[in-house]
């Protein structure tokens, strides 16, 4: 008897993520109950439109007042209540996920001017081999018209970086590829 051995499909990474990254508290920036504090959800979405169940979202932010517990912020580390600045959530098996935090305040930039308040987000997902990086920025916010970041872009791609208002805070779907397809940075 002559056994057929199929090729096994290839899978440059994961899907570990969900496992191995994530821990209980990670999605709360911030502990529930805090004064100001609201939701971030949305999915993660592959160029077919279709949900990524394995990924992690990491949010990194400033504090209210625009500030990082972190000996790298030049104006020096400042610690804001209970906030940590740093969350970190699985999506489900709908590609969901979603983080409690507070709006950052506006940072500095090194020429003077101003950056929007916004998140910066790191996705970690099958198939990409470096985590992807991205930001999240406010639609009630008139500094966005003047950010730096946000400035620099084409207005159909500015629109990916633009979180929706919604009942329970904001939505920011993450979308991999395809029509629509969130901008990320090389950092």
């Amino acid at each position: 008897m002559t056994e057929r051995l199929t090729t096994t499909p290839a899978q440059t990474v994961g899907p570990f993520f969900a496992i191995g990254l994530p821990w209980e508290d990670g999605p709360f920036v911030v502990p529930d109950g805090t004064p100001g504090a609201f939701r971030i959800e949305g999915s993660v979405l592959d160029g077919r439109g279709d949900p990524v169940p394995d990924a992690v979202v990491e949010t990194w932010q400033a504090d209210p007042d625009g500030r990082f517990d972190h000996p790298d912020d030049p104006r020096g580390a400042v610690r804001w209540k209970d906030f940590r600045g740093f969350g970190r959530c699985a999506t489900d098996a709908d590609g969901r996920y979603g983080v409690l935090t507070v709006k950052p305040g506006p940072l500095p930039t090194g020429d003077g001017g101003w950056e929007a308040p916004h998140l910066d987000v790191s996705l970690f997902c099958r198939g990409v081999l470096v985590r992807l990086v991205t930001r999240i920025y406010f639609p009630d916010e008139e500094a966005n018209a003047h950010d730096p970041v946000l400035t620099a872009l084409d207005p159909a791609a500015r629109a990916t970086l633009v979180a929706a208002a919604t009942p329970f805070g904001y939505h920011f779907d993450i979308r991999l590829q395809g029509e629509h397809e969130t901008v990320f940075f090389d950092v």
